[in-house]
């Protein structure tokens, strides 16, 4: 009766999310294409020379995270195609430029059942892995209809979110317990599934795959050459994935820097592309000097900020820093994964606010890699001391680091997982 109710709201609602699409294309042009495969049709006529297995991850965080998950699939599964669902424009722009032709992507169906049915009618996948926590009751539930197993990846569940699940447990429960196997990043997170009431059999402890994420090959080479063009002697903020509301306060931190460093680079990574333009607007309205990556200009003496609104160089762009502020987290957006800086060896600092990655900001923090601040002043006084002191920046970077390094090998035993229940089922 739930899932009754759930359905028929989420019907009366389609046309509301419609427009909000449509609203969102006034900004992004892209979300007004290919909507018609969120309802389930338009899908391509490609023909699969066997049963694929279908990947869905919401944005550009999901997406990065089982990129090495797929790789592998990819390098020991060369005959299975790989289908791939977001629910963004960015997630799909993440999967092309990152894959190419060798994955087909379409946007995940609304969760109403005649569009997944169509959906799953058309792929015909042979297992579906969710990544990390984006479970839709209509989706799974069609998925345990067709004999599609189904595996959580990378699972997380904050005690935010399991509040709200608890709030909505008779729907929660029978999806949950339609799930083949949970891949939990860790027990506590494992412990409020199973209070959900996902069966203890379905659970699996992997650790997270986030760890497995490796400076690019050559990085230490780029981060030279851009310091080159930057200015060697200058001290490099980067500030990645930041927020409407994080920015501004960003700025006036940086300004009060400038006081006493005026040769300071702050570089910016907005979280979203349609933001960039709102965030050069900003930049300008703090009488500050930038320069844009997308307009292939860079960094000269007399520039202050440098907007990197591009999508993919985050990692390229961190090599260069001294330091960097993991956004999402001055402001109450959950924080986004702090980790990639951590394997660059740089010192990491966020806001409060980083539910999202609750145990692993605590853990970074514990081992000296992470600096949390409660407000912009402290953050001032954060980045004062960092730059300040240059073996206080090398000593919580390499703690940062040694972290990353401690906590790896998640990704084999998700692969392994993945292969049981999704792969070799039919072979």
């Amino acid at each position: 009766m739930a899932r009754f109710i759930y359905t028929l709201v989420f019907y009366m609602l389609v046309p509301i999310i419609l427009c909000k699409l449509w609203w969102r294309g006034i900004k992004a042009p892209a979300y007004r294409l290919r909507w018609r495969e969120r309802l389930g049709f338009s899908l391509s006529d490609k023909v699969f020379n066997a049963k694929p297995i279908w990947i869905h991850a919401v944005s550009v965080g999901e997406t990065l995270a089982i990129v090495p998950l797929i790789k592998l699939i990819q390098a020991r599964h060369p005959n299975v195609p790989i289908v791939m669902t977001t629910m963004t424009v960015t997630g799909a722009e993440r999967v092309r430029a990152t894959f190419g032709d060798s994955v087909t992507h379409y946007y995940c169906p609304y969760d109403i059942p005649c569009a997944l049915s169509r959906f799953i009618e058309k792929v015909n996948p042979r297992g579906c892995v969710i990544v990390e926590t984006e479970l839709w009751p209509n989706l799974i539930h069609s998925c345990s209809r067709k004999q599609v197993p189904i595996l959580v990846a990378n699972a997380r569940l904050s005690q935010r979110s399991a509040k709200g699940y608890k709030r909505l447990k008779s729907l929660a429960t029978p999806m949950l317990q339609k799930i083949n196997q949970v891949a939990v990043q860790n027990g506590t997170d494992g412990q409020r599934f199973l209070d959900l009431g996902l069966p203890k059999k379905a659970m699996t402890v992997t650790g997270s795959i986030k760890f497995d994420v490796k400076a690019p090959e050559g990085s230490e080479r780029l981060a030279y050459a851009l310091r080159q063009l930057w200015g060697e002697s200058r001290k490099v903020i980067i500030a990645a994935s930041t927020h409407e509301g994080e920015e501004s306060e960003l700025l006036l931190v940086f300004n009060k820097l400038l006081e006493s460093d005026p040769s300071l680079l702050l570089v910016i990574v907005p979280r979203h592309p349609e933001r960039f333009d709102d965030v050069a607007e900003l930049i300008k309205e703090n009488k500050l000097k930038c320069a844009r990556r997308s307009l292939g200009q860079q960094p000269n003496e007399k520039t202050q900020v440098y907007l990197g609104d591009t999508m993919g160089e985050l990692m390229k762009l961190l090599a260069a820093a001294d330091m960097a502020f993991v956004g999402g987290s001055l402001i109450e957006r959950g924080g986004h994964n702090p980790l990639e800086p951590a394997v660059m060896k740089k010192p990491v600092i966020m806001g409060a606010h980083f539910y999202n990655f609750q145990l692993i900001c605590d853990s970074l923090q514990q081992a000296g890699g992470l600096s949390v601040v409660e407000n912009s002043d402290a953050l001032l006084t954060e980045f004062k001391r960092l730059l300040g002191d240059q073996d206080s920046r090398v000593e919580q970077g390499q703690a940062g680091y040694e972290f990353v390094l401690k906590n790896q090998g998640a990704l084999e035993k998700l692969y392994t997982l993945t292969d049981e229940i999704c792969i070799n089922n039919l072979e």
